[in-house]
């Protein structure tokens, strides 16, 4: 017995698959271009950034006076919020993470190539919450902040809706 479409009657007549509809994937080949087809240009392609230049408030002071003040941050990947989660640090203490989650996202700081967690452990304060809150800005993409509208004067404004921890939405 064969089976029709949904819809159509018995004897009525099956459209042909589409890749929509259900084709067999993936093809053996590439489907041919017709002559006719013109060729379009997609245009210009946006690059993906994946590092983000910074320039610490009071600097980093290594051990022999010189103070570290800018420096390269790059995008974090799932890799570098999981892996700092089986830490000992971090399962002691939850506030080291931001500590951990920074030394392995900056790449440069300075003239020092290798930057890790005792370097940042190390960090001032202020340059502490600097880094935290950029690691929040490039990670987010710009999408920490929300249109709202006042409930007594309906003017409109934004407000921030991060994280109030590195590595929270």
């Amino acid at each position: 017995m064969r089976r029709s479409a949904a819809g159509a009657p018995a004897g009525a007549p099956r459209a042909p698959q589409t890749a929509a509809a259900g084709a067999d994937f993936p093809r053996s080949a590439p489907a041919a271009a017709s002559a006719e087809a013109p060729v379009v240009d997609p245009g210009p392609r946006h690059q993906l950034v994946t590092e983000f230049p910074f320039e610490l408030p009071r600097g980093y002071v290594d051990e022999s006076g010189t103070v570290h003040r800018d420096g390269v941050m790059r995008l974090s990947t799932a890799r570098d919020e999981l892996v700092p989660l089986r830490d000992v640090r971090v399962q002691e203490n939850p506030a080291y993470l931001s500590v951990v989650l920074l030394g392995r996202v900056i790449t440069r700081l300075g003239t020092l190539t290798m930057v890790h967690d005792g370097i940042v452990e190390n960090m001032f304060a202020s340059d502490l919450a600097f880094l935290q809150d950029f690691y929040r800005q490039i990670n987010a993409e710009g999408h920490t902040r929300a249109a709202v509208r006042c409930p007594h004067c309906s003017e409109p404004f934004e407000v921030e809706l991060g994280g109030s921890r590195l590595g929270e939405s």
